[in-house]
Formats: structure tokens, C-alpha cells, sequence
């Protein structure tokens, strides 16, 4: 796997966490003071708008019904044309000197496909592709299944198949498992996000500073 530190690069920040933990408001915050320090910033998502995300998007609306090892495969395509494609994939803004900030990438693949099909086969798929860009930092926003749950029902007027608090609880688990598994490979940092906005903010920004000086 690729790693994307570089002094001349930009830098890849992920975002992840259950449905319903606030990841996007937190992206903008950190990006709106990255913005501030005169970063050059790009916000991007998965799955992502190709034709392969669409089908994605189709099987977590639940209008349409596929295996897990399907669904693992399925992400695999689209991660791996969110980093290399010439448009506006990850590679070619990291070496532009762009920073990226990803809401989910392949730790939640691990956590939700890993939930159904064998971890350690999703876990090869993503880690072992060359053309994935390997983060600089993961930011887990932790927030207790209750108010995620309390969220979702707040925001969404259709719940996607994983948005229900018994599969959500499993996610919780394997999301600890698997960053265990990975240990001192990746640059991984869990927040309390159940706390004010601002102090999750505070915390995140910190954290960003402490990246740049490294």
C-alpha cells in the first residue's frame, strides 16, 4: 500500500464512525480552519459519485440485495478509482499539495462488510492493494449507539440497512477489533465526540497541529 506522507504532499485525513457521529459537521470545522492557515483543501466522500458508488448506493438504500463478499468487492472498485482517478482522485490532489479530508474509507469497510464476510479476507483486499493511498491520520468520532440512534431518526427520513442500533452495536465492536489488528500501522486517534461540538473541534484541531509538525 501506498503511503501518502510526504513534506511536499498534501496530507489525507479520514473521518470515521458510526451513522449518526457527526462526521460531516466536524470535516467542515476542521477544514474551515485549514482554510484559515491557508491550506488548499479538498472534501470528498465514500462511497463515491462513479457508477460503482451509485451500486453501492443502491445496496444501503436496500433497493437492491447482495452478498457481503459482493459488497466488499464492490467498495474495493470504487477505493481503488477514488485514489487514481485523473479528475479528482485522491493521488493527483495529494501531489499537487491539496489536503484531502475523506468521509469513510477502508476502515469502515472493514467494520461494516467485516461484520458478514471474513475480516481478515477484507482486511487483505483493502491493505494489500497498491493503489490505496494509506492515510496520514484516522480521526474515529465515538458516540454511544443511543444518541447515534437518536440522530439518525432526527436527520434521515429513510434509514439505510446498517442504521439500526443491534447491527450498529456490532460495528462498534469491530471498528475497536480491527484497530487493534492494524496497532502502531496506522496513525489512529478515537475521540469522544458525544461531548459539545466545539470541544470535539478543539481536540481535532489539535490533533491536526500535531500532524503538521511531524
Amino acid at each position: 500500500m501506498e503511503k501518502s506522507f510526504d513534506m511536499n504532499k498534501g496530507k489525507l485525513i479520514v473521518f470515521e464512525g458510526l451513522d449518526g457521529s457527526g462526521k460531516g459537521t466536524q470535516i467542515k470545522l476542521l477544514a474551515d480552519e485549514m482554510k484559515k492557515e491557508g491550506r488548499t483543501v479538498y472534501l470528498t466522500a465514500e462511497p463515491t459519485s462513479s457508477s460503482t458508488g451509485g451500486m453501492i448506493r443502491d445496496v444501503l438504500g436496500g433497493f437492491v440485495k447482495r452478498d457481503a463478499y459482493e459488497l466488499s468487492a464492490l467498495f474495493l472498485a470504487d477505493r481503488i478509482f477514488h485514489n487514481v482517478n485523473p479528475k479528482n482522485g485522491i493521488k493527483q490532489f495529494l501531489e499537487q499539495g491539496i489536503d484531502v479530508l475523506c468521509d469513510r474509507y477502508y476502515y469502515s469497510s472493514l467494520a461494516y462488510q467485516g461484520i458478514d464476510a471474513d475480516l481478515d479476507w477484507v482486511m487483505e483486499l483493502n491493505l494489500g492493494c497498491r493503489k490505496i493511498i494509506r492515510p496520514d491520520l484516522c480521526i474515529f468520532l465515538d458516540v454511544d449507539i443511543d444518541s447515534c440512534d437518536e440522530r439518525i431518526e432526527k436527520n434521515r427520513l429513510e434509514r439505510e440497512i446498517y442504521e439500526n442500533k443491534s447491527t450498529q452495536e456490532k460495528i462498534r465492536k469491530r471498528f475497536f477489533e480491527v484497530f487493534e489488528k492494524l496497532g502502531k500501522e496506522e496513525n489512529i486517534k478515537i475521540i469522544d465526540a458525544a461531548r459539545d461540538i466545539c470541544e470535539v473541534s478543539a481536540d481535532i484541531i489539535k490533533i491536526y497541529h500535531d500532524l503538521k509538525e511531524q
